[in-house]
Parts: C-alpha cells; sequence; structure tokens
C-alpha cells in the first residue's frame, strides 16, 4: 500500500500541476549531463567513442540509481515527498497533452512550430498533411516512452526501475542517432533504449486492442521499419484510420490527417492512459509484481 500511495500522489501532481521547473527537474539533469560529455568529448576513433558513449550513459544511469534509492534512507515523510517527486518526474502524463494540442491550429506556420518542439525531423518543408502526421506520431510514440514505459519499469523494479529506464530514454534521445556524430558514441545509449523498450512497445499496442483489435493487429505486422517506435505509431494509425508517414522511413496507410484527427488522438490517448493506470494500481495493489517499496 505504501507503494500505491506513492503512485496516485504521483500521478495526482502529474495531472494537476504538470512538470517540476526544469532547475529541480531529474529528467532535465540527466539531458545536461549527457550534453556536457557529449561537448567534452573530440571523436577520436570508433573504437574509443563507443567506449566513451558507453561510459557516458553508464554514468548517468548510475545517477539515476543513486537517486532512486536516497528516499530509503530518509525519515518520514521527507522519504514519501522525495519518492513522489522522483516517480513524478519519470513520467510525463499532462505535459504530453499539452505539447501535442498545441498543434491543434489552422495557422500553418504555428502549427509548425509546434511539431518542431516535438520531434526531432526537420519541419520546415512539411505540408499540412505531414505536420498533422508528425504530431500524432509524437504522441503515439511518446505514450510509450513517457507513459506505459516508466510505468512499466515501476511496477518490476519499483522507483530504481522507473529513474533508469527514464535516464536511459533521455540518452537515446539526445545521443542515438545515426550520423558522423554521434555512430559510435550513441551506440551504446540507442542498444540500451532499444532493449528497455522491447516490451513497453509491444504492450501498448496490445493497449489498442479494445478500440479495433483486427485491425490494430493487422497494422501492427506492417510495423516492420524500426524495433519499437513504429510499433505503438502503427496502432495508432490502425485506430484512427489515417495516413502516419515520416517520409523515407515509414508509411502507415489512411487518408491524410486533419486538425481533428490530432483531436481524436488525444481522445484515444486518455483513454490509453486511463487504461494503463487502472492496470498499474490494481497490479500494484495486489502485490502481482514486487515493486521496491519507497
Amino acid at each position: 500500500m505504501e507503494v500505491l500511495t506513492v503512485f496516485l500522489l504521483a500521478l495526482l501532481w502529474d495531472l494537476l500541476i504538470g512538470e517540476p521547473p526544469a532547475l529541480v527537474h531529474p529528467v532535465v539533469w540527466f539531458g545536461k549531463l549527457a550534453e556536457f560529455f557529449d561537448g567534452i568529448w573530440g571523436r577520436r576513433s570508433p573504437a574509443m567513442d563507443f567506449l566513451a558513449g558507453t561510459l557516458t550513459a553508464l554514468a548517468i544511469v548510475s545517477l539515476s540509481l543513486l537517486l532512486a534509492f536516497i528516499p530509503r534512507h530518509l525519515p518520514f515523510p521527507l522519504n514519501y515527498a522525495l519518492a513522489v517527486y522522483l516517480l513524478k518526474s519519470s513520467f510525463a502524463i499532462r505535459s504530453l497533452h499539452e505539447h501535442v494540442s498545441r498543434a491543434v491550429t489552422g495557422d500553418i506556420e504555428e502549427k509548425r512550430k509546434a511539431v518542431s518542439m516535438i520531434v526531432s525531423r526537420d519541419v520546415t518543408e512539411l505540408d499540412e498533411a505531414h505536420l498533422n502526421s508528425a504530431a500524432i506520431e509524437s504522441l503515439a510514440e511518446n505514450l510509450n516512452d513517457s507513459v506505459i514505459a516508466p510505468l512499466f519499469y515501476f511496477l518490476l523494479f519499483g522507483l530504481p526501475g522507473a529513474l533508469v529506464y527514464r535516464a536511459a530514454n533521455t540518452l537515446d534521445a539526445m545521443l542515438g542517432y545515426r550520423n558522423e556524430r554521434y555512430e559510435f558514441f550513441g551506440k551504446f545509449p540507442a542498444r540500451l533504449d532499444d532493449l528497455l523498450n522491447f516490451v513497453p512497445a509491444r504492450l501498448t499496442v496490445l493497449l489498442y486492442l479494445p478500440f479495433s483489435g483486427r485491425r490494430v493487429l493487422k497494422y501492427y505486422r506492417l510495423a516492420r521499419f524500426k524495433l519499437n517506435s513504429d510499433k505503438p505509431i502503427a496502432a495508432m494509425s490502425a485506430v484512427l484510420g489515417v495516413m502516419l508517414e515520416k517520409p523515407g522511413f515509414y508509411r502507415f496507410p489512411g487518408r491524410e490527417p486533419v486538425n481533428d484527427d490530432i483531436r481524436r488522438a488525444l481522445r484515444a490517448y486518455w483513454l490509453i492512459v486511463a487504461e494503463w493506470i487502472i492496470i498499474v494500481a490494481l497490479l500494484i495493489a495486489t502485490g502481482v509484481f514486487p515493486c521496491l517499496s519507497p
């Protein structure tokens, strides 16, 4: 019941308040550290770059573990307060909705600006349909990365699991690119994120099944472009019946998405979030998973 209390309080914080200030946000710290190590390491050779990237990832993951165990050594109520704060920092339900909803606008330049804040691709030449697609894709992918996966690892390993996942996912977002600078320096972070997301990405697809099971499974079989990230995108495309496409990388069939489809995607998002919250709360309450106490 202690773990359930921490989970419910963290959930209330997220829904009512949103993200902590950047200055004291652990995930921002992880990103700043990754940026620091990236900046000071001059690229040398594939082997040395891979070693440096691996050590960077291990250092930041170790920091996340250290943070996660601090509450266990604090007196009541400080242990609960810090555990709630750290768990809330590992997932982002409200802020994801807020970021994506800004793309619902009839002003193409405002839409372009909003989408540029939530995707890494170049949006300067995208037409309106592909901007709408990018917003929905980001929502679908981050439903896994920012909600399903961190709470999945919280179920398995308690607060350390949630924070380690969030650190690994942040490292991948910052370093896991296939280009000259990050091909070797970012390889370990990218593969670590692939490993940690393998089960959650498919679990996310399962959560879509109550909406349109046969169609979701059909689109899931089409998702052969990436190891994990295209799976939740395929499921969202199936449920909405719209084309979701990152040119040159993947394309799921359907009509071109419009503003209203972003709204529909957000409604589907909240239904799946509610579904997952209920499942997590029930599993914690029944003691099915060996969550660590705060």
